[in-house]
């Protein structure tokens, strides 16, 4: 992963420059994913409280979202939980939310435990479909639409 202030979506490629956005057949589903910094944050203080907690590695996981291999992290929004919720991000982008994204194996391996800790109520994301094209940018607004 590789964190970027901007980036465009697109109908075809999902996220521009993520190969797992590109349209293939019958495979619509995960063209951009999506995460909540507070889920996160609650999923990071869930492993901090475990006996076993190693402080100095739960304070690297705290700031490091990307590890999640979301596509954007939003902030001061309750991303819907729902399939067909629409979200507009920036001027003209939308994207349709299409299902849960579950947290994968991949997750106790960067962190024992992350993998159930991003289980509960959509913790680990949602992923989504394009439905309008348009440019966004780290600060953009993030309006529910539907």
């Amino acid at each position: 992963m590789v964190p970027a202030d901007q980036g465009r979506l697109t109908l075809d490629l999902g996220l521009v420059g993520d190969w797992r956005g590109v349209v293939r057949a019958g495979k619509t589903r995960r063209q951009i994913s999506l995460i909540e910094a507070g889920d996160w944050q609650a999923a990071i203080a869930e492993l901090a409280a475990r006996p076993d907690a190693d402080p100095a590695a739960i304070a690297a996981l705290a700031g490091s979202w990307q590890l999640r291999r979301a596509n954007l992290l939003v902030e001061g929004l309750d991303l819907p939980q729902r399939a067909g919720a629409v979200i507009r991000i920036g001027r003209t982008a939308r994207v349709a939310i299409t299902v849960e994204c579950d947290p994968c194996t991949r997750m106790d391996e960067i962190a024992p435990g992350l993998q159930a800790a991003l289980r509960p109520d959509w913790r680990g994301g949602a992923l989504a479909r394009v439905v309008e094209e348009g440019d966004i940018r780290v600060g953009d607004p993030i309006i529910i639409e539907e």
